[in-house]
C-alpha cells in the first residue's frame, strides 16, 4: 500500500528537538509516498523559524528519497506584530522558504491532493474558504480518476467533535463540505487546534441527481513537534495508507483507506502507532 504522511502544526520556534529527531527516525522506517504539512509551520513567521523548518523538510525529503512534500501556510505563518508586513506581503517569509505556490497540489495514479490556503491577513486566528476556492477544488475533484483517493487539505478544521472547539471552525466550512462532498472528496485533512480526531462529514449532502454524496471524512492531526500541546493530546502525526500493492488502479475504485495515528512517547523517545482506523469511502461510508 502507498502511504501519505500527514504532519501538522510543527510551530518551529517552539519545536522539541528530540521529537524532531524521533519523527525523522520513525518516518525512515515507513514506506511514505507523499507528505502533507497542514499549516502553522512556524510560531511567529520569523526568518530563523522558517529556516529551521526548511532544514527539517529537506532532511525529511532526503530520508524519503525525494518524495514530494506539500506545505500549506497556517495563521502563525504570517507576521502578527509587524503590521506593514502583514498587510502588504504577509506570505513573504513562507514563500522564501517553500516557494511561491500557497496552494500546491499533487497527483499520481492512486491519489489526488489539493491544498487550500485559508489564511487571511484580516483575521487573527480564524480561517476562511471562499466560494471561488470551493468551486475550483470541486472542479478538480470531479476530474479525478475512479481509483484515486481524493484528498483536500485546509489548516483550520471544517468540522469539530467538541463544542468548545466550535469557535475555531473554518469560516465557509458548510459550503466547502457540501461542495467537496458532492464533487467526490474522500478525505479533508486539517490541523490548527492540536487535537487529532476523525469525523464523518455531513451525510445529508446529496448529488445533483438526488443520490447520496460520497462519504467524506474529516481527519485532523495534532501538533507533530511543538511544546504547545494540549493536556489531552501530545505530539502526534497521521499516516494514511491507501491502495493495494499490485492492484490495477482502474479496478481498485478504492473504497477504503486506513488512518494510523502515531503518538510520541516521552519515556521511550519514539513515536508509536496508537490507533488504526479503517475508513470506508463512498456513499454510506463508515468505519469498517
Amino acid at each position: 500500500m502507498a502511504a501519505l504522511l500527514h504532519v501538522s502544526d510543527p510551530h518551529f520556534g517552539t519545536e522539541r528537538p528530540h521529537v524532531v529527531e524521533a519523527l525523522l527516525r520513525c518516518v525512515a522506517e515507513q514506506a511514505v509516498s507523499v507528505v502533507v504539512i497542514s499549516g502553522d509551520i512556524t510560531q511567529r513567521a520569523r526568518h530563523g523559524q522558517f529556516r529551521r523548518a526548511r532544514v527539517s523538510v529537506d532532511r525529511l525529503q532526503e530520508i524519503l528519497a525525494g518524495a514530494p512534500v506539500l506545505v500549506l501556510p497556517g495563521n502563525h505563518d504570517i507576521p502578527l506584530f509587524n503590521l506593514p508586513a502583514r498587510l502588504l506581503h504577509p506570505f513573504a517569509g513562507f514563500r522564501r522558504a517553500f516557494g511561491a505556490d500557497l496552494e500546491p497540489s499533487y497527483e499520481d495514479a492512486q491519489i489526488q491532493i489539493q491544498l487550500v490556503n485559508t489564511v487571511s491577513r484580516w483575521r487573527h486566528t480564524d480561517g476562511v474558504v471562499g466560494a471561488a476556492q470551493v468551486a475550483r477544488v470541486a472542479g478538480r475533484l470531479a476530474q479525478a480518476r475512479p481509483g484515486q483517493l481524493r484528498v483536500v487539505v485546509t489548516h483550520q478544521p471544517a468540522a469539530v467533535v467538541r463544542e468548545a472547539d466550535a469557535p475555531d471552525l473554518l469560516h465557509g466550512h458548510a459550503a466547502a463540505i457540501r461542495g467537496w462532498s458532492q464533487a467526490g472528496a474522500d478525505l479533508l485533512l486539517g490541523g490548527h487546534i492540536h487535537l487529532p480526531y476523525i469525523h464523518l462529514a455531513d451525510t445529508h449532502v446529496v448529488q445533483a441527481d438526488g443520490a447520496p454524496a460520497r462519504g467524506m471524512w474529516v481527519v485532523q492531526a495534532g501538533t507533530a513537534l511543538s511544546s504547545r500541546i494540549r493536556h489531552e493530546a501530545g505530539n502526534s502525526f497521521n499516516l494514511i495508507r491507501y491502495g493495494e500493492a499490485g492492484a490495477r488502479v482502474d479496478e481498485l475504485i478504492a473504497r477504503e483507506c486506513v488512518v494510523e495515528r502515531w503518538d510520541y512517547i516521552d519515556d521511550d523517545d519514539r513515536f508509536v502507532c496508537r490507533a488504526i482506523t479503517p475508513l470506508g469511502l463512498g456513499p454510506g461510508a463508515n468505519t469498517t
